[in-house]
């Protein structure tokens, strides 16, 4: 489906972008990236690699109209690199955001880009790295116009039925939210399923269970899948902690407190997915099996981190930039445990 007339601008070649450009390569489109980093691996996989902010390379490397995909973090950085790449950019150029900003974030953004003519696409981005660089899955908000010159490019990286137009500015990025909240659910659900077969009569071998449901059964899914691989250690699974070793601390980016937020005001009920937060915030309190398993998946698919994560925290702190005043929110360390570990100590 590739086209060799076709180019692509990434800003941000981590695990997703980088594995993007990997894939784009590999489907004879021409990829011009800029990153803080260097990236050798990816000069050797024939990305053009080029510093971070050099916006003028991206208006002189690729033609008009120009298409540019953003994989950075959400929230303020995004409106920075927007605002550098407007004063560069043409009329008629197209950027992506592939990030899980806020979709209301991405509604002004896109505002903001129209003032100079230049197409801005939320473009919800799933599968983690290891589709990124096998086929993802784009929900895509944003004007006709502006989709139809990303289409190509988007068509040619994502799995087969993984490309959706799904409406105007700011929809991708609700959609990707909402499934973000399905995803915490399934993630919770799978979870508790550990707990009680931790907690059985029956020893069981729990990877030969999540094999045995990976074919054939309802359940039947990437996520329990991945369960069998981190606990067999296989594929990018292989250099995971014994089960019994992961830290009880799951991370997060936070997004999915705003889908939260957004139903309470709606009066929208989401009783699962609500939980699913509430128990995020107590496995970083508590030392359960259910937490570990939440850990090893979302190091499947996204590789996220086991543990605590810095980066990670101060994202799921400013990474929805407006609309509404931000509560001051507590350091980690001033936070009382919620559950069992809370009794320890007293009397």
């Amino acid at each position: 489906m590739s086209d060799t007339d076709l180019e692509l601008g990434i800003v941000g070649l981590g695990s997703i972008g980088g594995n993007l450009a990997k894939q784009a390569v590999e489907e004879d489109i021409r990829v011009v990236g800029l990153d803080t980093e260097e990236r050798p691996e990816l000069d050797d996989a024939g990305v053009e690699v080029h510093d971070a902010d050099q916006y003028d390379v991206l208006v002189e490397e690729l033609d008009a109209p120009r298409l540019v995909y953003l994989s950075l973090p959400a929230g303020s950085l995004i409106d920075e690199e927007l605002d550098q790449m407007l004063d560069a950019f043409e009329e008629g150029d197209v950027v992506m955001d592939g990030g899980n900003s806020f979709w209301r974030d991405s509604v002004r953004r896109e505002e903001r880009a129209w003032e100079e003519g230049v197409y801005f696409l939320d473009t919800g981005t799933s599968g983690g790295p290891p589709r990124a660089q096998e086929g993802a899955c784009f929900m895509v908000g944003g004007r006709e116009e502006g989709y139809e010159r990303a289409e190509p490019v988007l068509d040619a990286l994502s799995v087969e039925g993984g490309l959706l137009h799904v409406g105007p500015p700011g929809s991708g990025h609700f959609v990707k939210l909402v499934h973000n909240g399905i995803e915490f659910g399934m993630l919770q659900s799978i979870a508790e399923g550990v707990e009680l077969l931790e907690a059985g009569q029956f020893d069981v071998d729990m990877a030969d269970v999540f094999h045995n449901w990976s074919n054939g059964a309802v359940i039947e899914s990437w996520l329990v899948e991945l369960m069998e691989k981190g606990l067999r250690k296989e594929d990018q699974q292989s250099d995971v902690p014994d089960f019994d070793d992961i830290p009880n601390y799951v991370e997060d980016t936070g997004e999915v407190n705003w889908l939260v937020s957004e139903a309470y005001k709606g009066e929208t009920p989401i009783p699962v997915i609500s939980t699913s937060v509430t128990e995020l915030f107590k496995s970083r309190g508590n030392q359960r099996h259910a937490y570990k398993a939440i850990a090893l998946m979302r190091h499947g698919f996204g590789t996220h981190p086991f543990g605590e994560d810095e980066h990670i925290r101060q994202e799921r702190l400013g990474g929805r930039v407006g609309n509404e005043p931000r509560h001051e929110l507590r350091d980690d360390e001033d936070v009382d445990p919620v559950g069992p570990l809370a009794d320890e100590g007293e009397d």
